[in-house]
Formats: structure tokens, C-alpha cells, sequence
């Protein structure tokens, strides 16, 4: 069994296992107690391996990366709830039940049959003994002239390199773990006093928004891109219109395929979140975050817009937010698309009529944090964007969202998948920018950026982790701040725009308006 999609395929199963091999030769010569209990274990781990694979074929089609066995089980759950969301309850069952039937019998037929198999080699020690002669003659002369088969070499040991690359990714994890911990201690601004935190967005009202799923694929794949082009520079010249301008780069996200919380917060604690031990590990941190340091100011008020949040969520502490609307906190009344609560656009109304409308008593400016999910996979159906005057609680959404593609159909399709992406993303730019045009003013620094790069399936098996990022203001002096960034003027950055890492733009952000750093331990 293969641990990647492009090796799957008849070539892999022609192979000679090594590991056959070595058990032809020891099982048969073992008394029957030992030998069935030697057997089946063997036959168990090979079971487990497979599930393994399957795990790391999984993980690299939807996360661009291979399966933790120390921290990825608790992504399962996630995995159940995405189908539960997108197709249906009824088929969720149905799936979850297929997938633990194939997991059991994974685990108990290649037990049995490795039982049955070294008994019929106890049986006939004499055949058993040439035959395996003959196949161990055959795998060194392959593995010594490197004969191949589709791509993979004949003579195979995946099973035993299957196994040492799951326990070098254990040892690596706890490696990572213990760096991590002793990197997320030190923060250059840690110990920064307030009035020395982005003193030149003192009066601005701060928006950093998160575009589910907005990667450089978007802009750049052949399929999606001229649609999302075409909404780019339309929007960059409705801004300008309106008295906005903005300016773009890339950022090299530390997530890819989904975990979008990963992206959001490495963006916004400047440090690598690449798994959920990091991740963990600045939860529980007094690392600062970019909303913390508005709220430490004491000039802003810090409110976060979640509409993808349905369960508790204690990160608000360490993000440092004040106030957090949830999908359950901002009224909706209207249908599901698929696994997005709410349209993007009703969010931003919301977040006009509670938040971004009304002042606060004390006179302060506010910093924001909102996590948009229209664009959020599998892009069916998409939503339309309809008059702002009536979105009323979302009820207009009704028929909208019964007319639109159903999430089986577009998921089953390639194409498809790629084409709704791209018209998912025009939406969220589009509504977020016509909330710009319409509520935004001389104060108003809005931040925009993607968390990750779409599946696979969509952006292509090698298309990086960058997404785009934006800044947009109508006060030149927010853009002058960040005009030796290099970046591309408008919403779409060039293609050899400046790429940083995601985690990187704290610090510069900080820098750029005039933060003073005092590096501290959190």
C-alpha cells in the first residue's frame, strides 16, 4: 500500500515485500503457539500501516502534508463534522460506518490471513523453504540492478520504511515540541509599553480580515484566475473611486488544504502554528498577539466577527478580543451554505449594525478580527450578493441557497471544484470591498490576506502555500508607512511581489507603524 495518491495504481501491488521474505523464512521454523501469535501481529501491524498510508494519502490531498500519529487524531472529528456540514447527516453516518468497517477489517483480515499462510508453510517446509529461496534471490537481483515498476522499484521494504518514517516523525514531533515551547517564550514586543504599540494607527479603525481558502491559485491558476483577476482590478478601481488604495504582497502561509486556525494564528502572533502542538503550546502563551496589542493600548476596543465559530472558543483570551459575535450571536436567520453558517455578506452587515456603526462611549477606536466562510470548501452552492438594504436577518438567502449547486455534485468534479473555488473568492473580495465602499472613511485600515491555499484537488499537487495579502486605507500616511514593503499598488499582487512568511508580519507590521520593540519573555 502506497502512502501517496500519485503511486497508487497496479504497478504498486507487483511489487516483492521484503518483509514477506523474512517472514517466509522465520514463521514456518517457530513452534505453533508462537508462530500464531507472531503471525498475527504481523498480520495486525500490516493492517495498521495500511490505515497509516491511507491516513498520509488523505492528509497530503486535503493538508499538503503527511499524518502525525501524536497530534493529528484529534483532526478526526473535524473530518466527521466538514461531510456532516456539506452533504448531510444521513450520509455522514454512512460514510463513518463504511470507513470503520474498512478500518476493522484492515486490521483482522491480513491477521488471518498471514495465520493461514504461515500454517500452509509449516505444512510444506520443503516447498516453503525453495519458494522463499527463489524470492529472496529475485528481490536482491532487483534491488541490485534498481528495476522499477510504474515509478516504484520492484524490490520493496515500504512496510519497515513505513514504519521507521512514523517513528522518526514521533521523534521529530517531540523534538519540535520542546523548541517550540522555548521559541513562543520570547517575543521581540513582549514587553513594549502601551504607548509605544502602533502609535500611528492611534483614531484608525483596524480591520484584519481572514478569506477562507484565498491562496496565489486563485489569482494565478489558469482556470480560476481570469475571473478573480477581473474582480481584482475591478474592486481596486471601485476603491479608488471611493477614495481607497491599496497595496499588495504574498505571505507563505504554515497551513495548507484547511486547518484554517493555523494560518490565523501565526499571522497573528508571528510565530510558525504548523500543527496543533504549536498551536496548543501559544493558547496556553502570554506571546502577544496583533489584536493583544491594539487592546494593550488602551486607545482601542478589540471585538472579533467569527460567523465559523459554533462551539466554545477559549482562544479569545489569548487573541486578547473583548467581544466575539459567533454564528449564534449575530442573528441569522437565513439557510446554511453547506458548511458556511452565514453569507460573507450578511457577516459584514452584522458587523456594520454591532460593531463598526456605533461608537464607543469612551471615544476609542476599535480593532477587529473577522474570519469570512463563503469561500470555505466545497464551494456549493455559492451565494450572490444582494442589496445591502435587504439582508434583514438572511431570510432573503431562502431561495438562493435551494436554486444553488448541491456540494455532491461540485466535490465529485475536479473542474467544477476549481471553477466554484474561483467564484466563491470573487464573492467574499466583492462583499468585503462593497462594505468598504459603503461604510468605510478617512479612519478605516482595513487588512485582508487568505488563510492557506485551497485542496489539492484545486490548486494542483505543487502550487506552494502563498496567499495574498492587502492593505487598504484612504489616509496615504497608512500606505507611505509600508511603501519600502515592495509591494504591487491595488488589490492583486504581481507575481514577483515580495513573499514573506506568514509569520513574519507581525513584527513588520508593528515596525511599520512605528512600534518600539522591548524584546520580553511570555
Amino acid at each position: 500500500m502506497p502512502d501517496s495518491v500519485g503511486h497508487l495504481g497496479p504497478a504498486a501491488f507487483l511489487r516483492i515485500p521484503a518483509e514477506a521474505v523474512v517472514g517466509a523464512a522465520v514463521l514456518p521454523a517457530l513452534a505453533r503457539r508462537p508462530r500464531v501469535a507472531v503471525a498475527a501481529v504481523s498480520g495486525v501491524l500490516l493492517g495498521a500501516v495500511a490505515v497509516l498510508n491511507a491516513l498520509d494519502m488523505g492528509f497530503g490531498q486535503y493538508l499538503g502534508r503527511e499524518f502525525d500519529v501524536l497530534l493529528d487524531w484529534g483532526l478526526l472529528g473535524d473530518a466527521e463534522s466538514y461531510p456532516e456540514d456539506s452533504l448531510g447527516r444521513t450520509a455522514t453516518l454512512a460514510a463513518v460506518a463504511g470507513v470503520l468497517a474498512v478500518v476493522l477489517l484492515l486490521l483482522v483480515l491480513p491477521a488471518l490471513a498471514v495465520v493461514r499462510l504461515s500454517d500452509l508453510l509449516a505444512r510444506h517446509p520443503g516447498t516453503a523453504a525453495r519458494g522463499t529461496l527463489v524470492a529472496g534471490v529475485v528481490w536482491i537481483t532487483c534491488a541490485s540492478l534498481g528495476l522499477r515498476a510504474g515509478g516504484l522499484p520492484l524490490a520493496s521494504d515500504s512496510t519497515a520504511t513505513a514504519l521507521e518514517d512514523q517513528a522518526r516523525r514521533v521523534s521529530d514531533t517531540l523534538e519540535d515540541e520542546a523548541e517550540f515551547r522555548k521559541m513562543a517564550r520570547v517575543d521581540a514586543f513582549g514587553n513594549t509599553p502601551a504607548g509605544q504599540l502602533v502609535p500611528d494607527l492611534r483614531g484608525k479603525d483596524v480591520v484584519f480580515t481572514f478569506i477562507e481558502s484565498y491562496g496565489r491559485s486563485a489569482i494565478e491558476d489558469p482556470i480560476t484566475a481570469p475571473g478573480v483577476d477581473r474582480t481584482l482590478d475591478a474592486r481596486t478601481k471601485a476603491l479608488a473611486e471611493a477614495g481607497f488604495h491599496a497595496r499588495s504582497g504574498w505571505l507563505t502561509s504554515a497551513t495548507y488544504g484547511g486547518s484554517s486556525w493555523l494560518g490565523h494564528s501565526t499571522t497573528m502572533s508571528g510565530l510558525r502554528i504548523s500543527n496543533q502542538q504549536r498551536y496548543r503550546t501559544v493558547m496556553a502563551s502570554d506571546h502577544m498577539s496583533l489584536t493583544d496589542a491594539f487592546e494593550k493600548t488602551g486607545t482601542h476596543d478589540t471585538v472579533g466577527v467569527m460567523p465559523g465559530v459554533r462551539k466554545e472558543w477559549p482562544e479569545q483570551k489569548w487573541y486578547g478580543l473583548d467581544k466575539v459575535y459567533d454564528a449564534f450571536r449575530l442573528g441569522y436567520r437565513g439557510p446554511r451554505f453547506s458548511w458556511s453558517a452565514m453569507p460573507d455578506q450578511y457577516a459584514l452587515q452584522q458587523y456594520q449594525e454591532r460593531v463598526h456603526g456605533k461608537r464607543p462611549a469612551d471615544g476609542r477606536s476599535r480593532m477587529s478580527l473577522l474570519v469570512l466562510t463563503s469561500s470555505h470548501q466545497p464551494w456549493a452552492p455559492v451565494p450572490k450578493l444582494v442589496d445591502w438594504d435587504r439582508l434583514g436577518d438572511g431570510s432573503v438567502f431562502k431561495g438562493m441557497e435551494a436554486a444553488g449547486d448541491k456540494p455532491a455534485d461540485v466535490i465529485a468534479d475536479t473542474t467544477r471544484s476549481r471553477e466554484e473555488y474561483g467564484r466563491s473568492i470573487q464573492y467574499s473580495v466583492t462583499a468585503l470591498t462593497q462594505w468598504l465602499e459603503r461604510y468605510g472613511g478617512k479612519d478605516t485600515v482595513v487588512v485582508f490576506l487568505g488563510g492557506h491555499q485551497p485542496i489539492a484537488r484545486v490548486s494542483g499537487d505543487h502550487a506552494g502555500r502563498d496567499v495574498p495579502v492587502s492593505v487598504v486605507a484612504q489616509d496615504p500616511e497608512v500606505l507611505d508607512r509600508i511603501a519600502d514593503w515592495g509591494w504591487t499598488d491595488g488589490l492583486r499582487p504581481a507575481h514577483d511581489a515580495p513573499v514573506w512568511r506568514m509569520s513574519s508580519f507581525r513584527d513588520r507590521f508593528l515596525t511599520a507603524y512605528d512600534s518600539t520593540p522591548h524584546p520580553g519573555k511570555g
